[in-house]
């Protein structure tokens, strides 16, 4: 797969700028533009840094043609097993990440965690020798997937790196790191690109309902070309609110688990929104009524954030949607908290 860079993206061109300063320290966290290319502007940072030109990237040298070719061996991308496949990222010893062998792997759901296993890995690799001598990049993403025993496991690593190491923490929210490695680090922001800026890429890339598109990524560029790859297009997600409404369940119960919980948040947001007076961000407005009663909203809000917190649990999917999306109707419908669903709660739908 062909890595999309700041010709691709032009919005990247700043971050760029402002990751290839050396004045920096070795160990950076990128933060915020999840869904507008931080993880294609961590890859282009890294082959800046082990570009044979300076200032790199030149993508002609051997180290960039490497790079791109995911095969540079100064660098590291570790990522959990669940967005490998997504991203087209695999790395050597991934595969063992759990101490077993393939076939136990196959047979487990893959993890939305970096392992501790990888961030050992990856110190091990950090420690040998460089091989093409421009230093070794680590990439790490996103690395508030990493647990407190992967975050600690790379502190020292952060305090001590070894000769020419940079490593490079992707992640939305800076706050969801531990402080230990939040204050071991510079950090450098990716802000998503104007509204402006996103509708105009979005039509270059030929999609038709990029206003509705963007708003159901949040203002996310790439997040919102990623959705339109999933199928989803203006009408369908319009029709989500009055679904829940009717009591219609197929749209909802052919998502998986995270995207119906995302999408049941971000209707009780903008549902809220609306009966305070303000206006809907992620949904158009002509799709939502305000709810005639506000507690409802808060105890619906209230059960999604619980759940959600839990969403790679191995729920039975059919039976956790139904439920909240029971409560959800009720919420919509005006109907007290009192006799809305209860909140499912961890143990009970699992399969």
């Amino acid at each position: 797969m062909s890595m999309r860079n700041e010709h691709d993206l032009p919005w990247l061109k700043d971050t760029l700028a402002a990751l290839r300063d050396e004045s920096r320290g070795h160990a950076i966290i990128l933060h915020g533009g999840a869904g507008s290319g931080q993880f294609e502007l961590a890859l282009r940072a890294a082959q800046a840094w082990l570009c044979e030109s300076a200032p790199g990237p030149c993508d002609r040298c051997t180290s960039c043609h490497l790079a791109v070719a995911h095969s540079h061996p100064d660098l590291k991308v570790v990522l959990p097993e669940a967005l490998q496949q997504s991203l087209k990222w695999f790395s050597d010893g991934d595969g063992d990440a759990d101490g077993g062998d393939g076939d136990s792997k196959s047979k487990r759901k893959p993890s939305r965690e970096i392992r501790v296993e990888q961030v050992r890995q990856a110190i091990d690799w950090a420690h040998t020798s460089s091989g093409r001598g421009q230093g070794k990049v680590l990439v790490l993403f996103p690395a508030d997937a990493m647990n407190t025993v992967s975050a600690n496991a790379l502190l020292k690593t952060l305090e001590e790196p070894a000769a020419g190491m940079r490593l490079l923490l992707c992640v939305d929210d800076p706050e969801k790191l531990l402080p230990t490695i939040r204050s071991r680090c510079q950090r450098v922001r990716l802000t998503a690109p104007n509204m402006e800026t996103s509708l105009a890429w979005l039509k270059q890339q030929g999609h038709a309902d990029a206003h509705i598109l963007l708003a159901a990524a949040g203002g996310e560029p790439l997040a919102a070309a990623q959705l339109a790859a999933q199928g989803l297009n203006a009408a369908m997600w319009a029709s989500l609110p009055a679904q829940m409404v009717q009591g219609d369940l197929r749209v909802w119960a052919a998502m998986a688990v995270p995207d119906a919980l995302r999408a049941m948040q971000l209707i009780c947001h903008d549902v809220m929104a609306l009966t305070a007076g303000a206006e809907p961000r992620f949904f158009p407005a002509d799709a939502l009524e305000a709810g005639p009663d506000w507690q409802a909203l808060i105890d619906w809000q209230r059960a999604l954030v619980r759940t959600s917190r839990h969403a790679d649990h191995p729920w039975q999917a059919p039976l956790l949607i139904e439920a909240l999306a029971g409560q959800g109707r009720a919420a919509l419908l005006g109907h007290t908290s009192s006799t809305t669903a209860k909140s499912p709660r961890i143990g009970t739908l699992r399969a």
